[in-house]
């Protein structure tokens, strides 16, 4: 029988996030740290606040404007994304967010409303400009960054770290089901329930709906298209862009799960492979990157090495 871990929960983000700690009483240390981190890229990275980094950014009518190191980590964050992948993580993709209707924190959003008119185009990465010597961040007027596909992530990468130097033990921070270890693990590994939605309780739906896994190190992400859903004029839209269409992805896969070196990195693959549709399996498989890929009947594909799930898990 496993030791138990010590174990936290507490709303972030617009969604839930999760702290465990190889050692129970390394939780008290290791809490404060992961908030403190998700507070910092909330107020340099949150499209949803006027005060944050990144809106004073986008509405600065194309002026630079100095900002913080977490934003500017941030951005260069998802400019990297965008390289990796051909720019099919894009992060200019947030006023055709606002059009489509995902303007406000997404427990705020209308589930319904009037058809969308007309779509805005993904303007391109390669406009954003960042200036180091000057902490300053740039983008023409008109454009608007939106970094929700890399900031979560990249908030579970920093706050596993922080948390895992703060409590001197292992350490596992989820963040929307973006997760992120530190430091050495419980024995046996952490034990990671997939899922289309980081909340669903164990047992719901379909018995393929869900799996765990076990790993010892680095991240894991899932982007999914069956949960952040609504629609306009009778059309449903999820929250993961095609740049090419400036419209929601084709949806081949609902669900891709992906573990790397990092949660950032197993994020990006998720996001891209998500609107790669069909040339994702090949594509994810050439990386090496385990993944588990459910197409829209449920149909579970695993490549790169993807184990079976564990039976009995916690």
């Amino acid at each position: 029988m496993n030791a138990p871990l010590g174990r936290a929960a507490f709303a972030a983000l617009g969604t839930g996030a999760v702290v465990l700690t190889v050692e129970p009483d390394g939780l008290s240390l290791a809490l404060p740290a992961v908030q403190a981190e998700v507070d910092a890229i909330d107020r340099g990275c949150s499209r949803f606040r006027s005060d944050s980094d990144l809106e004073r950014v986008n509405a600065a009518g194309g002026r630079p404007i100095e900002v913080g190191p977490v934003l500017m980590e941030a951005v260069e964050v998802a400019l990297r994304a965008a390289r990796l992948t051909d720019g099919d993580v894009d992060p200019t993709v947030g006023q055709a967010m606002r059009v489509l209707g995902y303007d406000r924190d997404f427990g705020s959003v209308a589930p319904n409303g009037r058809p969308v008119a007309t779509v805005a185009a993904i303007p391109g990465w390669q406009l954003v400009a960042v200036d180091h010597l000057r902490s300053t961040i740039r983008v023409p007027s008109g454009v608007r960054l939106d970094l929700g596909a890399t900031a979560k992530a990249l908030a579970a990468d920093r706050a596993a770290a922080r948390a895992a130097t703060a409590a001197g033990c292992g350490v596992l921070v989820s963040l929307g089901g973006d997760v992120a270890t530190a430091g050495a693990p419980p024995g046996g590994g952490w034990a990671v329930r997939i899922a289309d939605w980081h909340g669903a309780p164990p047992g719901r739906g379909d018995e393929d709906d869900t799996e765990t896994v076990r790993i010892d190190g680095g991240g894991l992400a899932t982007s999914s298209t069956t949960v952040r859903r609504w629609s306009r004029g009778g059309e449903q839209f999820h929250h993961l862009l095609d740049p090419a269409t400036g419209r929601p992805a084709e949806v081949v896969w609902r669900t891709v799960s992906v573990a790397a070196e990092s949660c950032v990195d197993a994020n990006i693959a998720t996001t891209a492979a998500v609107i790669r549709g069909e040339r994702s399996r090949e594509w994810l498989a050439s990386l090496g990157l385990p993944a588990r890929l459910v197409a829209l009947d449920g149909t579970v594909v695993r490549v790169g090495g993807w184990p079976e799930p564990v039976e009995d898990a916690a």
